[in-house]
C-alpha cells in the first residue's frame, strides 16, 4: 500500500477533522498528492490538492474557506482540515497521488494512487 488515509470519523455539523495521508515511498511526491470524496450515490470528486508552486492550496469551491490542505514533506505526510463541516461533507475521502509529480491537477484521471479511502460522517 503506497497511501494510507487515516482520521475519519463521527462529528457534528460545524465541528472539526484532520485528515492524514502517510505515503509509503519516497518516490510520491508530497506535491502531487491530493485529496477527493465520494459521497453515497454520487461520483468521485476533488476537494483539495496542491497548486503547481507546491506552496499554495486548490480547493473545490464547495470547501473554500472551510478545508486546507498541508504537507510535511520530510515525514511524506499530507493532512486535510476540515472545519465548519456540513452535512453535505459526508463522505468517504481518499488521498491520492498524481501522475506528474507536481502539483496543479484536480481530475481524477490525472491520478494513478489512490489510497484505501476514511468515512467522515457529518451529523446534523
Amino acid at each position: 500500500v503506497q497511501l494510507q488515509a487515516s482520521g475519519g470519523g463521527l462529528v457534528q455539523a460545524g465541528g472539526s477533522l484532520r485528515l492524514s495521508c502517510a505515503a509509503s515511498t519516497r518516490t510520491i511526491s508530497t506535491n502531487s498528492m491530493a485529496w477527493f470524496r465520494q459521497g453515497p450515490g454520487k461520483e468521485r470528486e476533488f476537494v483539495a490538492a496542491f497548486d503547481r508552486s507546491g506552496r499554495s492550496g486548490l480547493y473545490a469551491d464547495s470547501v473554500k474557506g472551510r478545508f486546507t490542505i498541508s504537507k510535511d514533506s520530510p515525514k511524506n505526510m499530507v493532512y486535510l482540515q476540515m472545519n465548519s463541516l456540513k452535512s453535505e461533507d459526508t463522505a468517504v475521502y481518499y488521498c491520492a497521488s498524481n501522475r506528474y509529480k507536481s502539483g496543479g491537477y484536480s481530475a481524477v484521471p490525472d491520478f494513478g494512487s489512490w489510497g484505501q479511502g476514511t468515512l467522515v460522517t457529518v451529523s446534523s
